[in-house]
Parts: structure tokens; C-alpha cells; sequence
């Protein structure tokens, strides 16, 4: 009996000429616990003793060539300074130039590769962090950048894996967007890469940030020069490791530690520069826009530029905010990863009514905070990323010493001896606009401001207006007008907007992330509208039975 095959109408350029193929939504990685006795518990705790007991020696990943220049950088243990854990050789203008020629080089064949043959090297990679190398993503993630074990599982396990996993799905209902066809002839629409290289500089405090800006360009068919944050350099090399097991073809992401000068001279005056994907600071983000608007008659093509940069974010309580869920918001909110998040909470507006009781509560689960290394699987607070993050969160602790227009309730301690030690600190301004309810810190610094409780709807307007920044904020309240009055008012306070939770923890596929005002362009990584980013659509008509006289009807004599 013959086999009926049933083709969707309108199948795109990527599209397997044998079949259409289904990567459905899939589900969000679970979050493993690391309880005592647990399996995972004792995969990471040998990880760790394993590669501290170890010298890596990293190089660049240019084509196929593994490339080590002799110019070592060490990487230290933000919590333990005095050890080394390997080192990068660093790159200079001539290995860009490597690194533009080897992913032009590797374009054409990467671009016509078949969707499900690219899609495939990602949902492998996928499985590989999940299962055979997640204690050793969570490891130099811990290790190099000093987060705990719960924050790298949450970041460097399951938020890069759903990035790859989702991109995959997203990515594949992008292409069976079609037109619809007229009698006579057939659209169709392609999908297709940009024209040239896309440039992905990455940040040290999120692994999946690195992970996902390279590959959710590659995944739509373009070749990357990927620089990382030197602090991320270790857990960066080791995703690389696992892209090329996962069978990433050599040239599609080439890794370089370069100075940033030296990679924006080069990349952002080459003809072939189609794009940058950027996480970072919004006074790099800036110098980048302004740059590449310079050098806008040296492109082939307009790039595309797309960046998530800093943030000042709030939360705001309402008179009728329950107490304990505002307290455990802002621990929570402004101290996990030692408030090095974009998203973290760093100013927040507390009523009058309840501010005594939190600021309380506040002080005492501060107080019952463990601080030190990564290792003690006990600590909730481990140290900032480095020497020039620790001299710039102290220096705004100190002023708050000094100053009559503040003072601090909790913390203030800060030791670099053996590691970047900040301790956890509350300031409270005394002034709505004093310098830290307006700057971006970084670190584990929150301040408050206590404002009278039946001023709420003017404390808005002030939320509104402290920063330039709109990436993350909160509401707590339970009085139901309070948060509709909050949501409206504060529309575009923030791209990520949290009613009663912290302003923390977008997951992807349930929160895309991004914020705009100065903290970037909001194309919301996590989602469709990144990766569209990355396309450039081509509409073909194809007509089956064309005119062959210019006479129309309308030209003939009554």
C-alpha cells in the first residue's frame, strides 16, 4: 500500500528536501539541588578538586588551529587569589585578522548547511553540558568567576542549555513563516545569514551570556569572532571544548583574547563587519555604536547592533506589600552572585509604614550570611570578580562613610588579602537622589530610600527619573490598583518588569531578558526576536504561467 506524504506548502531554502522536520518547545533544564549526599553534589565537588589541581593552558580557537602565542595571562580564583588555575595565551591584531579570514573562509559552506544538520551540533552540545561535562561547566564557572554552586547551575547548566535548546525551536518556527501564494504562481520567503562576520563580545558574569551570544548567531547561519571578558576566559574555553565536540565545524565561532581597542579597530572598519552582538557596559556599548556609525560607508551591508548594557534597578513596596516577601526579594534580588547581575537589585523605595520592620529583617539576614570561598558549599557570598570591581564598590562605600546625606545599616567591609571580599551593605540615602540610588555599582551594595507611604503614586514618577537605565524592576504590593498603577506608570521603567519577586531570574522562554533606555536595544535574548536579528529575509516570487503581452485590459476601446 503506497505511503501518503503530506508537505507543508511552503517549505524554506533550510528545509530538508526529504522531510519537515519538528523541534517542538521543549522543557526548561531542571535545576539540580546539590543537596548533601547527592550525586551531583559529589560530580561537582571532585570537578573542583580536579581542576584545581591542574594548570590549563588555553589557547585561542582560530579555523582549526589552536593557537598559543606565548603570551600568558594567569587566572586567579576571585576568592583565592593566591593560586592559579591556568593560563590564556593572549592574541594580537594579526590573529583578528586570523580570525575575520578563517570565518569568511568557513561561511559559504556553514550558510547552505542543511537546518537540521546545524540545529543538530547545538542540541548536542545541549545534552553534552547536561549530562557528561555539567559539573566541569559548573566547576570553572565556580572557580573562575566565584559563584556558588546553586547560582552556576542555574547559569552555566540550565540557562545554556535552554539557550541552545530553545533557539532551536524558536529558530525553527522562524523558517516556516511563509507568504501566502496567488493563483499562478508561488511565494516563498529565505531565511538566510547576514552578509559577512558578526563580532560577540561577551561579559564575565554570566557563563549562558557567553555561551548564547556566539552561538545564537551561528545557529542562524553566520560566522562569529567571539570575545569574552578575560575574567570569563575559563569557563568560555571550556563551552568552546564542548562546541567542537558537539561538532561545530572549524571557523564558524573563532575565541580570541584580545585587548578590545585592538579587536574594534580592526573589526569595526572591515568591509565584511555584519554585526555585534553585545553584553557590557553602556559606555563601551556607546563607543561601539558611535564608532560603527563613523565607518558606515566602509560596509557592505548596514550591521545589525544589538546590546544589553547596565542597570540600576529597582524595587518598589507599597504600603501593602507583604514584609517577608520584600525582604527575601531584596536578599535575594540585590546579593546572590555578590549583586553582580545586569538585573540585581541595587536601589529600593521602601513606605514608611513598613520601613522599620524590613530594614529589620533586612539587617538580620545579612547578618546570617556565610561569606568565602566557592568550595564551602555553605557560603551565600563569594567575592567580586577583581582588583579594579573591588577598588570601585569600596570607593562608594567610603564616600557613604562620609557623607551626611547617608548612612550604612549593614556591611561596609570589604578585604582583598586573600580574595575580593566585599561584604554584603545597606545603605540608606537620605536623599532620593543620592549618588548610589543613581549609579551603577555592581556589586553587593544596596541602597534605600524610605519615602511616606501616601506619596506612592509621586514615588513613581521619582522611580521613573532617578536612572537613565530601564532593564529590571519590581513591585510588591498586595493591594491590586497599587500594581495596576505601578505597571502602567513604570512602563518603560523596565524591559523585565516583576510583580511581587525579585527583579532577578528571568528564565528562558518564560522571561525574555532585555532592557532598553541605557540599558540597551531590548532585543530579548531568550526569544524569537533576538534570533530575527540575525536574519536577513529574501522574497521569492516565482510566476508559472507569465504574460507575454504588456496589454492590459483597461487599454482596449469600448
Amino acid at each position: 500500500m503506497p505511503v501518503l506524504v503530506i508537505l507543508q506548502p511552503h517549505l524554506n531554502y533550510y528545509t530538508m528536501h526529504f522531510g519537515t522536520f519538528s523541534y517542538p518547545l521543549p522543557s526548561n533544564e531542571p535545576v539540580l539541588s546539590y543537596a548533601p549526599g547527592s550525586a551531583e553534589r559529589a560530580a561537582l565537588k571532585k570537578a573542583l578538586a580536579l581542576l584545581k589541581s591542574e594548570t590549563a593552558d588555553i589557547p585561542m580557537y582560530i579555523g582549526g588551529e589552536e593557537v598559543r602565542t606565548g603570551n600568558k595571562i594567569a587566572i586567579h580564583p576571585p576568592h583565592e587569589t593566591q593560586h592559579t588555575l591556568g593560563y590564556f595565551h593572549e592574541g594580537n591584531a594579526a590573529h583578528v585578522e586570523a580570525a575575520i579570514a578563517a570565518a569568511l573562509a568557513a561561511k559559504e559552506q556553514w550558510a547552505t548547511m542543511s537546518w537540521e544538520n546545524r540545529a543538530a551540533i547545538f542540541l548536542k552540545a545541549a545534552d553534552l553540558i547536561a549530562t557528561k561535562y555539567r559539573s566541569f561547566m559548573n566547576g570553572t564557572t565556580m572557580l573562575g568567576q566565584s559563584k556558588n554552586a546553586f547560582q552556576a547551575e542555574i547559569d552555566s547548566a540550565c540557562e545554556l542549555i535552554d539557550f541552545l535548546r530553545f533557539n532551536v525551536h524558536f529558530l525553527s518556527e522562524i523558517y516556516k513563516q511563509q507568504p501566502i501564494s496567488s493563483s499562478g504562481m508561488h511565494n516563498r520567503t529565505e531565511w538566510r545569514a547576514l552578509e559577512g562576520f558578526v563580532l560577540a563580545i561577551t561579559p564575565f558574569n554570566f557563563t549562558a551570556i557567553g555561551g548564547n551570544l556566539p552561538t545564537s548567531v551561528a545557529m542562524c547561519g553566520n560566522v562569529v569572532i567571539w570575545k569574552p571578558a578575560n575574567t570569563q576566559v575559563y569557563s568560555a574555553q571550556m563551552f568552546m571544548r564542548i562546541l567542537k565536540e558537539a561538532g561545530l565545524p572549524d571557523g564558524v565561532i573563532n575565541l580570541i583574547y584580545v585587548d578590545g581597542p585592538v579587536l574594534g579597530e580592526i573589526c569595526f572598519s572591515h568591509p565584511d563587519f555584519a554585526g555585534v552582538h553585545f553584553t557590557g557596559s553602556t559606555g563601551v556599548f556607546n563607543h561601539i555604536w558611535e564608532t560603527i556609525g563613523k565607518n558606515i560607508g566602509r560596509y557592505k551591508t548596514y550591521p545589525r547592533i544589538v546590546g544589553e548594557t547596565g542597570g540600576k534597578d529597582f524595587v518598589l513596596a507599597h504600603k501593602s506589600a507583604d514584609v517577608d516577601a520584600v525582604v527575601t526579594g531584596l536578599l535575594r534580588g540585590a546579593f546572590e552572585f555578590q549583586g553582580q547581575k545586569c538585573s540585581a537589585a541595587s536601589r529600593a523605595y521602601l513606605p514608611s509604614n513598613l520601613a522599620a520592620e524590613i530594614k529589620q529583617k533586612l539587617v538580620a539576614g545579612i547578618n546570617s550570611f556565610k561569606m568565602g570561598t566557592v568550595e564551602d558549599f555553605s557560603n551565600f557570598i563569594n567575592a567580586v570578580i577583581d582588583e579594579r570591581s573591588f577598588n570601585k564598590i569600596q570607593s562608594y562605600i567610603e564616600a557613604a562613610k562620609q557623607s551626611s546625606d547617608a548612612e550604612i545599616l549593614v556591611g561596609g567591609h570589604c578585604d582583598k588579602s586573600k580574595g575580593y571580599f566585599v561584604a554584603p551593605t545597606v545603605i540608606e540615602a537620605k536623599k532620593a537622589d543620592y549618588v548610589t540610588m543613581c549609579e551603577e555599582i555592581f556589586g553587593p551594595v544596596l541602597t534605600i530610600y524610605v519615602y511616606d507611604a501616601e506619596q506612592f503614586e509621586a514615588t513613581l514618577e521619582l522611580v521613573n527619573t532617578t536612572s537613565p537605565y530601564a532593564l529590571t524592576g519590581a513591585i510588591f504590593a498586595q493591594d491590586r490598583n497599587a500594581v495596576e498603577l505601578a505597571s502602567n506608570k513604570l512602563r518603560n521603567a523596565a524591559g523585565n518588569f516583576y510583580i511581587n519577586d525579585k527583579p532577578t531570574g528571568a528564565v528562558v522562554g518564560q522571561q525574555p531578558f532585555g532592557g532598553a533606555r541605557a540599558s540597551g536595544t531590548n532585543d530579548k535574548a531568550g526569544s524569537m526576536l533576538n534570533l530575527y536579528r540575525w536574519l536577513s529575509a529574501r522574497t521569492i516570487k516565482e510566476t508559472f504561467n507569465p504574460p507575454t503581452d504588456y496589454r492590459y485590459p483597461f487599454l482596449q476601446e469600448a
